[in-house]
């Protein structure tokens, strides 16, 4: 009889156990999509549409810029990277450049409205003509928060330079 009872006990436990690891399974899951489809999704898009105001928008009021992949190690005010960049928005825009961005993650942590997320984006620019202009892959890691029903970026870290063979492991 004892033997039963903690048969029972066991089972109960590893169900629970299980149905906790799926229900966290299932959140994890329903984040990351919803990250993808508000936030990288966009990034993408605004990106290659050279739309700056919508690019803008994916960034907190106080989001910051890390960057280690040059000879300076850099941090600032994200809206200072966007008047850096903005010009290559407005190339994009009218025609003179189409640049492209995407993205493979290895680590994605975080819960309802918190997100770190790890990996590689590789960006591509080319002149009107098509030839290819810029090319790079680098390492990543993005500090996220839920604001109302969309995602915006606290701190983007560049981290340093990835290889092709680095960016197809993440497939």
């Amino acid at each position: 009889m004892i033997k039963t009872l903690h048969f029972f006990a066991f089972i109960l436990l590893a169900l629970f156990v299980t149905t906790k690891a799926i229900s966290q399974s299932n959140t994890d899951d329903l984040r990351k999509r919803e990250i993808d489809k508000t936030y990288w999704s966009e990034i993408s898009r605004t990106v290659k549409q050279g739309d700056f105001e919508g690019y803008s928008a994916t960034c907190h009021e106080n989001a910051i810029l890390v960057t280690t992949t040059g000879e300076k190690k850099l941090s600032y005010p994200m809206s200072t990277a966007l008047a850096r960049w903005k010009q290559g928005f407005l190339d994009t825009q009218q025609g003179k450049q189409m640049d492209n961005v995407s993205f493979r993650f290895s680590q994605r942590i975080g819960d309802e409205t918190t997100a770190h997320e790890t990996g590689i984006f590789y960006f591509t620019s080319h002149d009107s003509e098509g030839k290819l202009i810029a090319e790079s892959y680098t390492h990543l890691e993005a500090l996220l928060v839920k604001k109302g029903d969309k995602w915006v970026c606290l701190m983007e870290y560049q981290k340093s330079k990835a290889t092709r063979e680095e960016w197809d492991a993440l497939k």
